[in-house]
């Protein structure tokens, strides 16, 4: 005869402080505006003959860039227009020709966009005074990511550990990033990490971890602007670019919103407040 546990029975509700945060690369750390990948997604498609727009090569930012390029390939004006020139329907054969066209681009130019975001040095040491381990996971694959870290680091930011999509089985917006970082870092439960994206699929990837999640809005692929091109923008220009990019972090299921890095610290507070009373993400 089987006992059923009592209704709401399970693991014990943690409410500790935070322990690890987790951080996406372009857009949320380096890169103001996410913008090293772009131009080489429009450059990768024309070169087999497809015109894409920046704002479609935007739309799927945050996944594993061969995830990234099928999605771009299978949008109905995209896929159309591969039809039109190719004369048969988009297939994985041609994302993997789009993908080895696309590699060796970014490496060229990622570093060009390897500026730190303000506030991220501030803030990930402020992290780390307070005894949060720091690692970060991202949408660039791992020769891409040969060529940032070092830039990254010679600038003062160089997470612990930084998982690549293709270093396991699935990347975003799967858990298992996080959760390798997780178990490098000896860490448990996932409630004691937060995660910080600007991507759909960031938020998503920690959401299925079940992390904190904290969207980036205004430094990010959401807005897609430079540093420099936001700072001309004001009153209701500006609160429309923020309202637009929270709207679509919030829905997928951000639980905090932020303009960028450097607005963090008290989010981590407020964080550590909640888990407190016992409430969990």
């Amino acid at each position: 005869m089987a006992t059923a546990a009592p209704a709401g029975a399970g693991p014990r509700r943690y409410s500790g402080t935070l322990k690890a945060a987790i951080f996406d690369w372009a857009g949320t750390t380096v890169d103001f505006g996410s913008r090293a990948p772009m131009g080489v997604f429009v450059r990768a498609f024309r070169e087999v003959g497809i015109n894409i727009s920046v704002e479609q090569a935007r739309i799927p930012m945050g996944l594993p860039k061969w995830d990234h390029i099928k999605a771009v390939g299978m949008l109905p004006d995209v896929a159309a227009q591969w039809r039109q020139v190719h004369a048969r329907p988009f297939e994985d054969g041609d994302v993997a020709r789009i993908y080895e066209i696309f590699v060796p681009l970014n490496v060229a130019v990622v570093t060009d966009f390897a500026d730190l975001i303000p506030g991220t040095l501030e803030v990930v040491n402020a992290l780390r005074a307070r005894g949060l381990r720091i690692g970060s996971t991202t949408g660039y694959n791992r020769p891409i990511m040969e060529a940032l870290l070092p830039v990254a680091a010679a600038r003062g930011y160089a997470p612990e550990i930084t998982v690549c999509a293709g270093d396991l089985a699935q990347g975003r917006p799967s858990p298992l990033m996080i959760w390798h970082i997780l178990v490098q870092f000896g860490l448990w439960p996932a409630a004691a990490a937060v995660k910080i994206d600007d991507t759909v699929p960031g938020i998503e990837e920690g959401r299925n971890a079940g992390t904190w999640t904290v969207g980036v809005a205004l430094t990010g692929n959401e807005v897609g602007l430079s540093e420099t091109e936001l700072a001309l923008v004001t009153g209701p220009d500006l609160i429309t670019l923020r309202q637009r990019a929270a709207t679509r972090l919030l829905a997928a299921g951000a639980h905090y919103v932020i303009d960028g890095i450097a607005d963090l610290p008290p989010v981590i507070e407020d964080i550590e407040q909640r888990l407190r009373r016992g409430e969990q993400p």
